[in-house]
């Protein structure tokens, strides 16, 4: 019972890394890094993924946390990342065209 309950919140933290990591980063790229050039560039997501790993890895020494947690909140950190600024972009071709 309590093996179960212990793998039932492992999985409840490793979903909810991974979604919120995207989300976080999506919003946050959207509203606060709007003006920053940096992140137009194509590298912007692997090294925010990359150091979203790099501060979540030493949690994967708690019991409930493991490395595969660690990586997705990496790849869920850049996912959203990418996902925002695509987001930028569409809203800027958006404002960018007049309409009679």
């Amino acid at each position: 019972m309590v093996g179960k309950l212990m793998a039932l919140t492992s999985l409840l933290i490793f979903a909810a890394s991974a979604i919120g990591s995207y989300f976080f980063a999506r919003n946050f790229v959207q509203r606060r890094l709007r003006f920053v050039d940096a992140m137009r560039s194509p590298f912007a997501p692997l090294v925010a993924g990359a150091a979203a790993f790099l501060l979540a890895w030493p949690l994967s020494a708690l019991p409930l946390v493991s490395l595969g947690t660690a990586i997705v909140f990496g790849v869920g950190t850049g996912m959203g990342t990418a996902a925002g600024v695509r987001a930028l972009g569409r809203t800027e071709s958006a404002r960018g065209r007049l309409y009679p």
